[in-house]
């Protein structure tokens, strides 16, 4: 990955994350140096992003985004689908868990997500486990 592709992803990451959200957090952090950063691009433009991190005993993947000048035409649902696709080509044998913010829940379930948890606050935003069932 190119230095100036990782800075326009952490740009983003940090508009969404930490301005939109209004979420003062330590966005940019020690998983992103192990982790595999899932782009989506179109004419050379940043359109969305996750990244995928391996845990102990499963595999996840987050900081999913869509620049905010693509919203709107489905990036969302590519984004997501394109990081279970990674995610189960880099470790097929492995469980996919991810916290998602609790009002995509039903956008999470359309993939086959089942919610594992209650609402819980993270970094003040509801966030639900959910477990991909495939």
């Amino acid at each position: 990955m190119a230095q100036t592709e990782l800075i326009e992803i952490f740009q983003e990451r940090v508009a969404v994350f930490v301005v939109e959200q209004e979420c003062p957090y330590q966005e940019v952090d020690e998983y992103d140096a192990v982790a595999w950063h899932v782009l989506l691009k179109d004419e050379g433009k940043l359109k969305a992003y996750a990244r995928i991190i391996e845990k102990e005993d499963h595999v996840t993947f987050g900081r999913v985004l869509v620049v905010k000048a693509y919203r709107g035409e489905k990036w969302g649902k590519k984004i997501v689908a394109a990081a279970i696709e990674e995610t189960k080509k880099r470790f097929p044998d492995r469980k996919i868990q991810i916290s998602g913010q609790a009002y995509l829940k039903k956008f999470y379930q359309s993939f086959g997500f089942e919610i594992v948890s209650d609402i819980y606050l993270e970094d003040g935003i509801p966030h639900l486990e959910l477990i991909l069932n495939d």
